[in-house]
């Protein structure tokens, strides 16, 4: 199977393009107060000190980590690279879940203001929906499924 069926082929259909708009409306402005500062964020200078300097993260995890964050909600946006965007989500989202130490404030959310923190439940979401997308790809409107037409004869990119 070539590198390229892998990275652009996806199944004809509208559940992927919910999938990933709505990932990526739920993750965008997590990016943007990060890269923007939008939404009461600290902008890309102030997120990169406190993830190296308070989190003690190594600056080059701390910069993969925001433009996760920022990047990958635009790929969905535009279904461009969504399996890989959709394997990078997940990763980083689950890793956010274990070094942010939300799993040990367990499930929930913290809805009520009960807890210590937020638990897993939006993490789960999150990295569900991005490993879903990563073994559909981009679904109906995607550029990915333009990308696909447009491979050379011989590379099946029609998936059933």
């Amino acid at each position: 199977m070539k590198f390229s069926r892998l990275l652009f082929c996806t199944y004809d259909s509208f559940g992927p393009l919910v999938m990933r708009l709505g990932l990526a409306a739920a993750l965008f402005p997590h990016g943007a107060q990060k890269v923007l500062g939008w939404f009461g964020g600290n902008g890309f200078e102030g997120t990169m000190n406190f993830f190296t300097g308070t989190m003690h993260i190594p600056a080059l995890f701390a910069f993969f980590a925001i433009a996760t964050e920022f990047a990958a909600p635009i790929a969905l946006v535009l279904g461009l690279f969504t399996r890989l965007a959709g394997l990078v989500i997940a990763i980083h989202i689950t890793v956010a879940a274990i070094l942010g130490g939300h799993y040990m404030n367990g499930f929930f959310m913290n809805w009520m203001g009960s807890q210590k923190g937020e638990g897993v439940e939006y993490h789960l979401l999150m990295a569900t929906l991005g490993l879903g997308l990563f073994f559909l790809g981009g679904g109906k409107w995607s550029l990915d499924a333009l990308i696909a037409r447009t491979l050379p004869r011989g590379v099946d990119t029609n998936l059933k």
